[in-house]
């Protein structure tokens, strides 16, 4: 996903607690006012448990 970089997605999820779930991001990420296509993708990823913030960073960038 070219429009979105790994600054956008550490400023969408800042304040997460790890080890938590894909619903918890999202939730996070609105609570953060992230862009729609943050939110979306956080949405779409088909990996639902995340032990912190690298393993997020691999499966939205990855996928």
């Amino acid at each position: 996903m070219a429009d979105l970089s790994p600054i956008d997605l550490q400023k969408a999820l800042s304040g997460a607690d790890y080890p938590t779930d894909k619903q918890h991001l999202v939730e996070r990420a609105r609570q953060n006012k992230a862009n729609e296509k943050i939110v979306s993708r956080l949405d779409g990823l088909s990996q639902d448990h995340f032990d912190g913030p690298n393993e997020v960073q691999k499966a939205v960038f990855n996928e």
